[in-house]
């Protein structure tokens, strides 16, 4: 039981000491593609929705 506590406390310390580490390396192009990714998604949405809506006023038109 100790040991396996032991274990897991040095597991936990390595994962934060790595987090931090690799938390200090930025990625500059990080927020063009992030913008540009949102962007591309919230015009799939936009169709996507106003696509949905013609469908139900269609479908409520001719089959209902």
């Amino acid at each position: 039981m100790t040991l396996g506590l032991i274990l897991v406390i040095i597991i936990i310390i390595g994962a934060l000491l790595a987090t931090l580490l690799l938390s200090g390396k930025g990625d500059e192009e990080y927020s063009k593609s992030t913008k540009k990714n949102t962007t591309n998604l919230s015009l799939i949405y936009i169709v996507v929705i106003v696509l949905s809506f013609l469908a139900v006023g269609i479908y409520v038109r001719w089959f209902v």
